[in-house]
């Protein structure tokens, strides 16, 4: 049998995992689109689920989302050929007209615990090469279009769940992966990470020129708290359309923000209008994210959490929320835990976000971009001097807080794929997990699992 006419029986063929419309051959089986996403994050983000009831969970278009464990379980068993996903994790299988494989029980109990993944990762490693991977960031710390796999997004995963392995696992996770040229100084900042953190930590004093550059960022930021109002009665029922627009409100305010914070920039005199507003057009969103999991967390998570609270989804939105959404959501909360274990300083967020802003060299419609490569690199190191300093006993922060960015990048270029009437409930979602983190932080348990209903996806 043809691939071709094996595609042509899926039209109308059902899933083999979950039972939804099937739409072709993937990975060697007949699968959805969503079934189809999820065996691939789980397997190139090497994901350590857990079930909690008895390993036999239902699998259906509506029941699919409640257990991860289970779902992939399920892939494994009908034959999900984990070798055909391409290593460099674009889209597209290694070999589509590969068929199903058999696996021993054994086999998958190994994948299933990350025994597998674990021994995979204690292979020698790859040399860096200067064309490093597109999900992470450097002094050039550009961003992917979001097709490879979240740094250690692995939210239900006990290992990927302890930070102290962050940057450990992104270098194996990334090696040898294609990366475009602004990601050029990423080996440098492992191959920093992991010397910095051999040497003895020695008090020192930060450099003057740091000083004054910290303290112009600084003074350039509105820290004030956000002044769109999120306070609701108790009893009162939020609608879809009115959380709706309070996001809008507060997005225009955030946005607001920093087109001042533009004017107030040290080196504002130094660049043409229109590489500002090409700059600006490229990271507001990025921007806004940035500050919302810094230096307006309190509110966000706290003002704007009690809001989304009182919005009830009914089942049609919670039945067709998409693949995308879920994995920002999942992205999201990961970088929101990891925020808040590093604390950030208002210091450290200003240079954050500098570097995030200058780091636009390769978009189009630039005037300078020499000056602007030149700007970037100089914030890179006063935001290293500036952690060197302040926190001797933590060698590794530097690099942690670089590598923040890129996936924050990543979010925001994922999150134009969310349809709009579907960002309340991501919003409701995110908030949830994160502000039940607050109050009760448990690693192990994965607040993907704890949201609501199942999802259609």
């Amino acid at each position: 049998m043809n691939e071709n006419h094996i595609d042509d029986q899926a039209d109308q063929r059902t899933c083999l995992i979950c039972g939804d419309r099937a739409t072709g051959l993937h990975y060697g089986i007949i699968s959805c689109e969503g079934c189809k996403g999820f065996f691939k994050r789980s397997i190139c983000n090497k994901r350590v689920y857990r079930c909690s009831r008895d390993k036999n969970c239902e699998m259906s278009r509506k029941q699919r989302n409640r257990c991860q464990y289970c779902r992939l379980l399920k892939c494994l068993q009908m034959g999900m050929n984990r070798k055909a996903i391409r290593e460099d994790g674009m889209p597209g299988g290694r070999n589509k007209s590969i068929g199903p494989v058999q696996i021993s029980d054994e086999e998958i109990e190994r994948i299933m615990t990350g025994q597998e993944f674990k021994e995979e990762a204690s292979i020698p490693e790859h040399t860096w090469s200067n064309n490093g991977d597109s999900d992470h960031s450097s002094p050039g710390n550009g961003v992917s279009e979001g097709n490879q796999p979240s740094p250690a997004s692995t939210l239900s995963s006990s290992r990927s769940a302890e930070m102290n392995g962050y940057t450990a696992a992104l270098r194996d996770q990334y090696i040898g992966t294609p990366m475009s040229s602004h990601y050029q100084f990423l080996p440098h900042l492992f191959s920093y990470a992991a010397q910095s953190g051999l040497l003895p930590p020695q008090a020192r004093s930060l450099y003057p020129q740091s000083q004054t550059l910290i303290s112009q960022l600084v003074a350039a930021e509105d820290l004030e708290p956000l002044s769109t109002p999120m306070l609701i009665e108790d009893g009162y029922k939020v609608t879809q359309v009115e959380l709706f627009a309070l996001l809008c409100r507060l997005a225009d305010e955030l946005l607001f923000r920093q087109i001042a914070w533009i004017k107030k920039l040290p080196f504002f005199c130094e660049l043409s209008i229109e590489d500002y507003t090409c700059l600006l057009s490229s990271t507001w969103q990025e921007l806004i994210l940035l500050s919302c999991l810094t230096v307006y967390s309190p509110q966000i998570f706290g003002d704007l959490a009690d809001v989304t609270s009182k919005y009830t989804p009914s089942d049609d939105e919670l039945h067709g929320f998409s693949e995308d959404g879920m994995e920002v959501m999942e992205r999201l909360i990961y970088l929101f835990r990891k925020f808040h274990q590093l604390k950030v300083s208002n210091e450290e967020y200003a240079c954050m976000k500098a570097i995030n802003f200058l780091n636009q060299a390769d978009i189009r419609g630039l005037t300078n971009v020499s000056q602007l490569e030149q700007l970037n690199k100089q914030y890179w190191y006063v935001c290293q001097d500036y952690t060197e300093y302040k926190y001797p006993h933590q060698p590794k922060r530097f690099p942690e807080l670089m590598m923040c960015l890129p996936e924050i990048r990543c979010i925001a270029g994922k999150m134009v794929n969310v349809p709009l009437e579907q960002l309340p409930l991501l919003f409701k979602a995110v908030l949830h997990s994160c502000k039940s983190s607050l109050n009760s932080y448990r690693p192990m348990n994965s607040p993907c699992l704890n949201v609501g209903p199942a999802t259609g996806n």
